[in-house]
């Protein structure tokens, strides 16, 4: 057997939901458990680099683990980040090059939505429409934003898909000024990340459109943030992670959630 140590992850995420198991013991050093070589190469290539939070989460194993077996958790890895958490799961949507990798899943994007049922809702960045739906789905009233024509569209027709048009008002334009001429409850955006996001440490302003929508003032602000943001640099806000569903998935953070305001605020994690 061998001794993990996980260090480095955030208070506000559930150990078992991340590392995947029961029996994780809170110490000075991390989260320990005892693992097989196996299990603990794949925890270790799973983890590899990754940032959540601010911190960049560190795995040591003891005794070490040798090269082959490192390489062989690697490729396991590799093959189980095939299998993960559809986008929308309606055959009939469509996604540009953008959508195809920053698309909310529509299992999460609803699972979101739903603590804000009947609410008014702004969606400031909507994109191919995956939250636009989520919070639509879930029977809020919403004003979807976009300053692309074209990602406009694509959003007017998944919505269509999923039988909500109805629910949704589509609004080409700023969504800076867009989203100041308008009152709700909520305020959503999913500012663009870019493909080059700091994957150890995302900071507030690196963020465009970011400060400016929080300073619009909403009761409530939601932000969907990388896993690498670090939620210290936004003042009296409330974070929580995200997990996929998928076998390839279900212990990896998606993306974080930012909560600013008086709104549904998420559950504590489990830690232990």
């Amino acid at each position: 057997m061998t001794r993990v140590t996980v260090a480095g992850v955030p208070h506000w995420i559930g150990v078992q939901q991340l590392l995947g198991r029961r029996d994780w013991a809170q110490s000075e050093d991390g989260w320990t458990t005892e693992l097989s070589r196996d299990d603990a190469a794949d925890l270790m290539a799973r983890l590899r680099g990754v940032g959540l939070g601010g911190t960049v989460l560190s795995v040591r194993c003891q005794p070490r683990l040798k090269r082959p077996a490192v390489r062989a958790g690697r490729l396991r890895d590799a093959r189980a980040r095939r299998q993960t958490t559809p986008g929308f799961d309606r055959p009939g949507c469509r996604l540009d090059a953008e959508g195809k990798w920053s698309l909310t899943p529509s299992v999460l994007a609803l699972q979101l939505a739903r603590p804000w049922s009947g609410a008014t809702v702004v969606d400031a960045t909507c994109g191919a429409g995956g939250n636009a739906i989520g919070f639509a789905r879930a029977g809020c009233e919403v004003t979807a934003i976009d300053r692309d024509a074209g990602r406009l569209a694509l959003a007017r027709h998944n919505a269509a898909e999923y039988g909500v048009s109805d629910r949704i008002r589509f609004v080409h334009g700023d969504a800076l000024h867009e989203a100041a001429a308008r009152q709700a409850d909520l305020l959503f955006a999913d500012p663009p990340w870019g493909t080059d996001w700091d994957r150890s440490r995302t900071r507030l302003d690196e963020l465009p459109l970011v400060q400016e929508l929080l300073d619009l003032g909403y009761p409530t602000t939601v932000l969907k943030v990388p896993p690498s943001f670090d939620p210290t640099t936004v003042p009296d806000c409330t974070p929580r992670a995200w997990f996929g569903t998928a076998a390839g998935d279900r212990h990896r953070v998606k993306f974080v959630t930012v909560s600013v305001g008086r709104g549904p605020r998420p559950p504590a994690p489990s830690r232990g």
